[in-house]
């Protein structure tokens, strides 16, 4: 019922461009009263989604430049249609990471105020554990984050398997040696990271490039920034494919997590943009994990393992970013994962 009156307000101020909410309550087809509207207002507003023009009873409202990238997708219902049939944007947008999302807050305050909770309760845990069971803890997120994200990207080993390949390095029979490597360089990276937990500040394009090239080592995959196109599976979106270009906006990405105060905001940044640019001819999602988790991490919050997140849904939440520019379902993702590593973990 919430999402109905929502979507009935949004739809009526997109419709009419600026108007008062008084025109607002008079023109919605759903009957509400006028304080419920007013209180909407409000809620729709703190989420980013409607902004206010003018001040006092000349208040306007409009829709908020944010919108595409907030507004309430559902995905199932998105996915109806076949990759031919969605209306998309092919092409990367430039304006994305230098004009929306430089001005845009992600979470709203509600959703602040969870995960704000959520990271007292990990730092309270962590005052609870000695050394030795800090350790034991951090190893058995790496053995999940290393298993998971390699999952998403194919690899078929089991989670005990995983475990056993990484504390005995006993490889999984029928497997291929080329699935264990990359479970391996997943361990290492995450090794390199916890050893190093001040080297993504600042962000930088080398230090991504350098997490990169632990995470393909031994793997036929070229290192360092692409110099040819690559194509996505499963979605129409077409990532650059001028190196200088895909380098510019690497760096842009990097000066924009810089530039967010919220440690939340510098993490799912971070997740989704990597991605986003594709800046390596493979590797790029799991290098995004990887260094997301590097500013959780360098900034003493709970990493995540994505552990009980599932592949498809997972890639699918990313594809919608790609194609409408919408971090609304990856945001529920992240939420429910940090969730999920501090009710879990240590």
């Amino acid at each position: 019922m919430k999402n109905k009156r929502n979507s009935e307000i949004l739809n009526f101020i997109l419709k009419n461009k600026e108007c008062s909410s008084k025109e607002i309550h008079e023109g919605i087809l759903v009957s509400l009263s006028y304080a419920t509207v007013k209180r909407i207002l409000l809620n729709l507003t703190s989420e980013n989604l409607i902004s206010k023009v003018g001040q006092g009873k000349s208040t306007k409202y409009i829709i908020s430049p944010s919108f595409e990238l907030l507004k309430p997708v559902d995905i199932d219902e998105y996915y109806k249609k076949e990759i031919d049939e969605r209306t998309i944007k092919e092409n990367f947008n430039l304006k994305l990471i230098s004009e929306t999302l430089l001005n845009t807050r992600l979470f709203t305050e509600n959703e602040l105020l969870k995960l704000s909770e959520l990271q007292k309760t990990y730092e309270n845990n962590l005052a609870q554990l000695s050394e030795f069971e800090y350790k034991k803890e951090l190893e058995r997120l790496a053995i999940d984050l290393s298993w998971k994200s390699s999952q998403i990207e194919g690899n078929t080993y089991s989670l005990l398997e995983t475990e056993r390949l990484l504390k005995e390095k006993e490889t999984a029979s029928g497997k291929t040696k080329e699935e264990a490597t990359m479970l391996l360089n997943h361990k290492d990276a995450i090794d390199f990271i916890i050893e190093n937990p001040d080297y993504v500040i600042p962000l930088t394009v080398s230090k991504i490039e350098d997490i990169h090239s632990i995470l393909i080592k031994e793997l036929a995959i070229d290192r360092n920034i692409r110099k040819r196109r690559v194509g996505i599976s499963g979605t129409n979106y077409r990532p650059l494919d001028n190196e200088f270009q895909i380098r510019e906006s690497l760096v842009n990405m990097c000066d924009l997590v810089s530039s967010k105060s919220n440690v939340f905001e510098k993490a799912l940044l971070t997740l989704v943009l990597i991605s986003y640019i594709q800046p390596f001819v493979d590797g790029n999602k799991r290098t995004a994990r990887i260094v997301s988790n590097a500013i959780l991490m360098n900034n003493k919050y709970c990493p995540i393992s994505f552990r009980t997140v599932d592949s498809v849904e997972y890639k699918k939440a990313m594809l919608l970013f790609y194609e409408q520019n919408n971090i609304s379902v990856f945001k529920e993702i992240f939420i429910n994962q940090f969730e999920f590593a501090v009710n879990t973990y240590f």
